[in-house]
């Protein structure tokens, strides 16, 4: 995958997490994110669930903060966010992205698997991506590009693999909203 390629993904991912559009992320930013899909899946903050959601977001953030050297307060411009990212998921690879994106996007699974099967249907998955910012057509498209053994379900792998593989350049299958 090219650099502009890359660089342009970061940058959506940025200006979702951007919500006042200042030019800055910070970890209001974060936790604003983690608050959405807690509420798409009406699961309250103080839930086991909820907690975990917004420790693996706190996480998250204060990670890029103090490779930024920001401090937890600070905050990170879209220069800074797409390096790190860069260095710390894009080039680290599997371990990187095990490290810094793995337990955000295995909370966020945990919450949308609401019937607790161990998968995400169409329905669950839609409503994820609905809490993201992405609309019901492309979310749709993006599951059945996703659920390539056709069961009508994702396991937690397939969506982790499917957002490191999209984050990585190994497909174009985007769960962010356009």
């Amino acid at each position: 995958m090219t650099a502009s390629v890359q660089d342009s993904r970061l940058k959506r991912r940025f200006e979702l997490w951007d919500n006042n559009g200042d030019g800055t992320i910070d970890r209001s930013d974060y936790e604003s994110e983690a608050r959405r899909i807690l509420q798409g899946f009406g699961e309250q903050e103080n839930s086991p669930k909820g907690r975990a959601l917004l420790s693996a977001y706190s996480t998250m953030w204060e990670t890029l903060a103090d490779k930024a050297g920001s401090g937890p307060q600070g905050q990170v411009t879209l220069e800074q966010f797409i390096q790190i990212t860069e260095r710390e998921i894009v080039q680290a690879g599997d371990a990187g992205f095990d490290r810094n994106l793995r337990p955000s996007i295995e909370a966020i699974v945990d919450i949308a698997d609401t019937d607790g099967d161990g998968e995400v249907s169409s329905a669950e998955f839609k409503r994820w991506m609905r809490a993201a910012g992405v609309d019901e057509r492309q979310a749709e498209q993006s599951f059945q590009q996703l659920d390539t053994n056709h069961s009508g379900t994702l396991s937690v792998e397939e969506l982790v693999d499917a957002v490191r593989d999209y984050h990585q350049g190994k497909h174009d299958i985007s769960l962010l909203g356009n």
